[in-house]
């Protein structure tokens, strides 16, 4: 395993950019999915910061592993999550080999609806009859409450939850220093705006052109742009309703579309 080098800048890594289905859609054979472009390959939504001290992971979809091999990171320091929908969470079962490179569980930043959920889904993890399995075959974590708008640190690193509305069900955003990741959001609470001022970048939901009941449309989340007016915005999560190049060719000025391994030094 390669050491961390601990004068590395901050950077952020888009492990995946699409929306719940990803990038080619089954059974499409739309422009979009069926198009040569790379930033048109699409899978679900996830973001890795890399550290001085380590890797901390959003999110664990059910690509992890192959988002992982392909840039090239072999080891996860620390896990956070948004929400335990199916797209940010199945791939939780490949971070199993993490404990053994890290020598004791992989710390899990979540709120107590998310913690029940991996604990349900993940429920073999966590019999007592697994004990006896040998290690390297269960996910192993500690799980740390989070808590919106209080900080935490992890990894040498103070990080700001966010609290933000994803239809009906509340999720977290997640901003370290100038950088803000907001991902699956239809509203931002009152409260959370303060919170994303001055932002040097922001990773903003914009699901596709037409509305939709859980995610920003590409006007909405232009709308909130024109609000916050970071210095740049990338946007993410995004459906096959988006060609990459004529899309982000109309977009205003430093409003670009996020993709599949786009790396951000912040």
């Amino acid at each position: 395993m390669a050491e961390i080098v601990a004068t590395a800048p901050r950077r952020l890594i888009v492990l995946g950019s699409g929306t719940s289905t990803g990038v080619p859609v089954l059974g499409c054979d739309c422009p979009v999915c069926s198009s040569d472009d790379p930033r048109n390959r699409r899978t679900r939504p996830s973001v890795l910061f890399q550290f001085p001290r380590g890797n901390l992971l959003v999110d664990t979809t059910p690509e992890m592993r192959i988002q992982l091999l392909r840039e090239r990171v072999g080891l996860v320091h620390a896990i956070a999550y948004t929400h335990a929908h199916a797209d940010h969470l199945f791939g939780l079962d490949d971070a199993r080999l993490f404990p053994k490179y890290l020598g004791g569980p992989v710390p899990v930043y979540c709120e107590a609806e998310t913690e029940a959920s991996i604990r349900r889904v993940f429920h073999y993890a966590f019999q007592e009859r697994t004990a006896q399995f040998p290690a390297g075959f269960l996910p192993k974590m500690n799980f740390e409450r989070v808590v919106p708008g209080t900080r935490f640190d992890v990894l040498g690193q103070s990080i700001l939850p966010i609290r933000l509305e994803h239809g009906r069900m509340p999720v977290l955003g997640f901003r370290v220093g100038g950088l803000a990741y907001c991902t699956d959001v239809c509203r931002i609470p009152d409260e959370s705006w303060p919170l994303l001022e001055g932002l040097d970048v922001l990773l903003l939901d914009a699901l596709r052109y037409e509305p939709h009941p859980t995610h920003f449309n590409l006007e909405q989340a232009l709308a909130v742009v024109a609000r916050l007016r970071p210095q740049r915005t990338y946007f993410t999560h995004i459906s096959h309703g988006f060609d990459h190049g004529p899309v982000e060719s109309s977009l205003p000025p430093r409003v670009f579309l996020a993709y599949d391994g786009l790396a951000l030094e912040f």
